[in-house]
Parts: structure tokens; sequence; C-alpha cells
């Protein structure tokens, strides 16, 4: 039998190539689910309880104590993933493994897949050899490709928008699918948000695969989407980023703000809850109006009142400081479904009159 290879990733676009049938992350769940390798799967050698035991043993007690129990932890865990995850994977399966810095745990369960037989690889460096790539590309170096912002008033599709621009051939990065969050005070999204560093290998992987000669569209958003902040690189090149503007009429964005978040209206309790985080920037008065509003499932004069005495003033403040010359506005009469397609088009041909 074979002793497990050693791979040294060099770099993202190796990453995406990966040429294995399985990525297997064996550390901790909780460990795995703050950040992880794309596509890793989790069979854990040891669990969150059991590493922490293992820890606290060789701190307290002996190193010999914590690897005689940890060898036998790891043994037991390895035999459970054999009789479940892996029983059906064939003699020519090749799995790449890892754990958090390519050392005991993903040593010892490679090991033991080797003596199976199959071509196991190890990662050099485990998580951590993938987490310095992740900080190089989003910290060190600047983003690849030119940066366009898709800009326009709160209710303007952008996010629709943008996934119509992706579909007719334009590179985009979708910055709150990401994040998963619609990236208002409204935009939380079922299943939470990722950790910061679980997005982060996210977006260094979309801009991994850009194509440097041609630009880049965002969607505007503040410094955070929710509670993941942007990387600097990619903050400081959307902050000088020429702006595709939506300009559309108020009751076009009321309207399609209530169809875009039906999911918010329907669950009033929730609406209520976010309405009153709004207290401290208006009068009383104004929030009991916009409460009565969502109790009543008034959800476009909501809307409206929201846009605005809330939205649109601040929007207004920070266009004023981010206006640049190659800032282009493509206005809009309806946000209606079939109104969005030919907008799209709109668009496209307004980028390609900015880069050529």
């Amino acid at each position: 039998m074979s002793a497990p290879r050693t791979r040294t990733l060099s770099s993202l676009a190796e990453i995406a190539a990966l040429d294995v049938d399985a990525v297997i992350d064996v550390r901790s769940p909780s460990e795995y689910a703050e950040d992880h390798l794309p596509g890793a799967i989790n069979l854990p050698v040891l669990d969150d309880a059991e590493r922490a035991r293992i820890g606290t043993i060789y701190k307290q007690q002996s190193p010999f104590l914590a690897r005689k129990l940890g060898a036998a932890l790891v043994a037991r865990n390895a035999a459970r993933h054999l009789e479940g995850p892996l029983a059906g994977m064939g003699g020519g399966w090749r799995p790449l493994v890892y754990c958090w810095r390519g050392g005991q745990r993903s040593g010892a369960f490679a090991t033991i897949l080797a003596q199976v037989g199959w071509r196991v690889e190890l990662v050099a460096g485990g998580w951590k050899s993938w987490r310095r790539l992740v900080v190089e590309a989003l910290q060190d170096r600047p983003v690849p490709s030119p940066v366009v912002v898709l800009d326009g008033n709160t209710g303007s599709a952008k996010t629709e928008l943008l996934g119509l621009l992706a579909a007719r051939g334009e590179q985009v990065i979708d910055l709150e699918a990401l994040a998963n969050h619609r990236g208002s005070l409204f935009g939380a999204m079922p299943g939470g948000q990722p950790s910061q560093k679980l997005f982060e290998g996210r977006l260094a992987m979309a801009l991994a695969g850009l194509d440097p000669a041609r630009p880049v569209v965002v969607e505007a958003e503040s410094s955070k989407v929710g509670d993941i902040a942007l990387p600097k690189q990619l903050w400081a090149a959307m902050r000088g980023a020429p702006r595709l503007h939506v300009a559309a009429p108020v009751e076009a964005r009321a309207a399609y703000l209530a169809r875009a978040y039906a999911d918010v209206a329907a669950d009033r309790t929730r609406l209520a809850g976010v309405i009153a985080l709004l207290r401290p920037l208006h009068p009383a008065e104004v929030i009991g109006d916009w409460l009565r509003l969502a109790g009543d499932g008034a959800v476009e004069p909501l809307a409206l009142g929201l846009m605005a005495r809330h939205y649109d003033p601040r929007y207004e403040k920070h266009r004023a400081r981010s206006g640049g010359a190659q800032d282009r506005t493509v206005t809009t009469e309806s946000l209606a479904p079939e109104a969005l397609g030919p907008l799209a088009d709109r668009l496209a041909g307004t980028l390609r009159d900015i880069f050529g």
C-alpha cells in the first residue's frame, strides 16, 4: 500500500481546478463551520467535545496520554466514516484530506485511507495554507478586473438586474449572495450569514475566476453587508469605481420592494421588530405610522414612507460624496418583471460604452 502524498496548494486557481474525487476536512464541526476549502465535506476525526478533552489532557496531564487517547478516538471515528459515508467508494477513489495545519489529524486519517488502497493526498499546511491564499488575494492584491458599481436608490431592483447582467454574459460578483443577506435592515435571509472567513473564501474564489481584461459589476453596498465586512482592496476599488445608476420613480420602487420583500412583509412580527430599530433616528409619530402600516399589511405605502423619510435622504448624501466623471444614469419608468430584461439590456450597452 502506498503512503499518502503531500500536495502544496500554490494558488486559488489550482484549488478551483482540483483533480480529486473529494476534499475532506477532518477538523471538528465548529472549525469546519467557520471556514473550509471550497466543496469540502466534513468527516471529523475528533468532534468538538473530543478535541477540547484531548487539549485539556495535553495541557494538564500528559502529552503522551493525550496522544494515546487521541489515537483511539481518531481510529474509532475513522471506522465510523469508513462504514458510513465512505462505504460505497470504489478502489479508484481519490480523496484530498486536510486538517488545521496538515498535522496529526489529517495524517492519521489519510494513512488509514491509504491502507485501504485509495490514492490519498494531504494538503501541505492544511487549512492554514488555504487561508493564507485567501488573505493574500483580498488584503494584499488589487481586484484583478476593473470594477463597475451598479447603483440606485433603495428598491431599484439592483440585485435582480445584476443577475440579468450575468445572464447576458457580463462579469458580475453578487456580494449579497455570497454574504446571504440583502444588504439592508430588512435583509436577513434564511440560514443566516456565513462567518467572515467563509465569506472571504467565497469572495476570493470569485475574484480568482475573473477575466482581468473585462470589467466586473458589483452592487453598491456600504462597507458591510449585514454583519460581513468587505475586504479593504475590494472596498477601495468600489469607492473609486465608475457607477451605473438606475433611476426609477419612487412609486415603481415601492411596488418592486413589495414584491421582492414579500417574505418579510408576510411576517408582521418580524417587520414590526425591524421598524422598531429605527426609533433612535425618527420621531415617535413617524415610527408609529410605519408600525400601523405594517400591522395593516399596507406594504407599498410603508415602502414609500421608509424611502421618503429614511433611505432616500441617506442615499443622496452618499451619492454626493461618491459621484465621478464616468458615472452614467439609466432611467426607467417601471420595475415590473417585464421591464427588467430590457433595462438590463440598456445597462449592458452602457457598460460597453464605458469600456469599449
